[in-house]
C-alpha cells in the first residue's frame, strides 16, 4: 500500500493575516483564493512540494455549539496546525520574531534529535519549525 498526504486544513479567524503570514513570512505560494459569502478558502503550498496542499479556512461546519467551542479553541490557541521543516531555522526564526510573531519556542537542541521551535499563527494556532 502506498499512501501520501494531499492536504491539510488550517482553522484561521482572519483569512487576510493568515495569508500575510504563510505566504509572505513563511513563504509558501498561493495556489488558490476562493471567497463565499463571509468564508474564504485559501490553498497554499510550498514550491518544492507541489503535491502537498494547506488549506486555511475561515469555515466551520457543525452545530451552532460545535462551531463556537471550535472558534473558543482557536481563540485560546488550543489547536495545533502543521510542522515545517527549514533548511534555515533561525534565518526564519529571526524574520518571525522581527515581525512580531507570537514565540512559543526559540530554537533549541530537541533531545529527540532535531532542532526547532514554536509559533503561533495570527489565529493562535502551534507552528513548528524543524531544522531540515
Amino acid at each position: 500500500m502506498d499512501i501520501t498526504l494531499s492536504r491539510c486544513f488550517v482553522t484561521v479567524s482572519d483569512p487576510e493575516a493568515a495569508l500575510h503570514f504563510y505566504r509572505d513570512l513563511l513563504g509558501l505560494e498561493v495556489r488558490m483564493d476562493v471567497p463565499k459569502d463571509e468564508y474564504r478558502w485559501i490553498t497554499v503550498g510550498s514550491p518544492s512540494q507541489p503535491e502537498v496542499s494547506i488549506v486555511l479556512s475561515n469555515y466551520l461546519d457543525g452545530s451552532p455549539s460545535d462551531v463556537e467551542t471550535i472558534r473558543a479553541m482557536l481563540a485560546k490557541g488550543s489547536l495545533n496546525a502543521a510542522h515545517f521543516n527549514s533548511k534555515d531555522l533561525d534565518e526564519l526564526f529571526g524574520r518571525l520574531r522581527d515581525a512580531g510573531v507570537e514565540v512559543l519556542d526559540e530554537p533549541t537542541d530537541q533531545p529527540w534529535g532535531v532542532r526547532d521551535c514554536a509559533v503561533r499563527d495570527p489565529s493562535g494556532n502551534v507552528i513548528r519549525i524543524n531544522q531540515s
